[in-house]
């Protein structure tokens, strides 16, 4: 008899039905087998073998009835999940907005750190030669103006600074210091109209004189030489008058509209915001003075040495040789003082008192200027030379 005419044509079983029946048959199956598996733990045999084999023909075959009824399961949690994400999709966005705002401000903090860093690492590579001490300072304060130029430095006295001391900053001049506390310092820059700076151009030796006049970009003044400036040669300092040290970066010539030359700051480039003073006094202390004071002529060998030795050494003294004749006979008194000199009384006559003479003021005579009074007698021989007179005081 054909299934289509059988009794059981129109029987509908529910899906449902179905599956639950068959989960509850495969857990009763499984429940089975575990439980025999536990009893037979103790016997290792062939049987142990029979069972492991008939599991794994289970598992087999129960593989593809776990998928069928897995799936709804899982699907239901897709389906829950979703509604949960869509009902808290309004606070997770709040969240992470907040989170991507908290990431853009350490971003930008980031940056700016990376900046003052690469900032510092050119501040510290600034180098001189020959090197000159240099003090590093932040500026704290500024001034604007048609008439004035100025910035104020955390640095002073106490760290070295003083007036007249050149600034720069990672790009290149600055200015000079122009007053000086004991933690502070104001600093005039090359824009101000009372700063003076002697420049050269590089290109053609030339000097002038780089005037501030206000503006962002000082002219040049007293220009001398014939071609001496072209647009874009470079400027630097030229060290004359002692108030720079030479070779300092200043800027690039240009010239402007109206033919005047001026020059683009290199140090306009930038912010000003920290610079390196240079604790500059004067061209000697770029120089090692001790290496200075040193002989230039190298040393002696030792044959130079003892011939030297021998020639500064003094000639001995010639012995005198023994006077033979006798005594020296006195020597016989002048004839004028023979004269002057009063006779000796005669023998056995009595002296005659002689009176006493007073003697009176004398005025000494005033020497005449180049004059030269010479004593001359014919026992002391002619009169010695004068140096200082023309004719030798003859």
């Amino acid at each position: 008899m054909a299934y289509r005419d059988s009794p059981f044509q129109d029987l509908k079983v529910p899906l449902t039905w179905t599956a639950g029946v068959a989960a509850v048959l495969a857990l009763a199956i499984a429940v089975f087998v575990f439980i025999s598996d536990r009893k037979d733990q103790a016997r290792v045999s062939a049987e142990a073998l029979g069972h492991a084999k008939a599991r794994a023909s289970f598992d087999a075959v129960l593989a593809p009835v776990a998928g069928v009824l897995a799936a709804p399961v899982r699907w239901i949690n897709d389906g829950a999940t979703s509604v949960g994400d869509y009902f808290f999709a309004v606070s997770e966005n709040r969240r992470l907005k907040k989170q991507v705002a908290e990431l853009q401000q350490v971003a930008i903090a980031d940056v700016a750190i990376k900046n003052l860093n690469r900032r510092y690492e050119t501040l510290l590579k600034l180098r001189t030669d020959p090197p000159i001490p240099m003090v590093t300072g932040r500026v704290v304060s500024d001034t604007h103006g048609p008439f004035s130029n100025a910035r104020l430095i955390d640095v002073g006295s106490n760290a070295g600074v003083k007036i007249g001391n050149p600034a720069m900053s990672e790009q290149g001049v600055v200015g000079r210091v122009v007053g000086v506390s004991a933690n502070a310092s104001r600093l005039l820059l090359l824009t101000d109209p009372e700063s003076r700076t002697p420049v050269l151009i590089d290109r053609s030796n030339a000097r002038a004189i780089l005037t501030g006049d206000g503006g962002p970009n000082p002219r040049l003044e007293y220009l001398r030489g014939k071609d001496a400036v072209h647009n874009g040669d470079r400027v630097l300092t030229s060290g004359d008058g002692g108030l720079y040290p030479r070779g300092l970066p200043v800027g690039v010539a240009e010239q402007d509209v109206r033919g005047v030359w001026r020059i683009r700051l290199y140090s306009e480039s930038g912010a000003i915001d920290f610079v390196r003073v240079l604790v500059f006094d004067d061209f000697s202390q770029m120089v090692d003075q001790a290496k200075l004071a040193e002989p230039a002529m190298p040393p002696l060998n030792p044959s130079d040495q003892s011939k030297l030795k021998a020639a500064e050494a003094p000639a001995p003294a010639p012995p005198l040789a023994p006077d033979a004749s006798g005594p020296v006979p006195p020597i016989p008194a002048s004839p004028r003082v023979a004269a002057t000199a009063p006779a000796p009384p005669p023998s056995g006559a009595p002296a005659k008192p002689q009176a006493k003479i007073r003697p009176g003021p004398t005025k000494a005579a005033k020497p005449q200027p180049g004059a030269y009074r010479h004593v001359h007698t014919p026992e002391a021989g002619p009169p010695m030379p004068d140096p200082s007179r023309p004719d030798g005081g003859a």
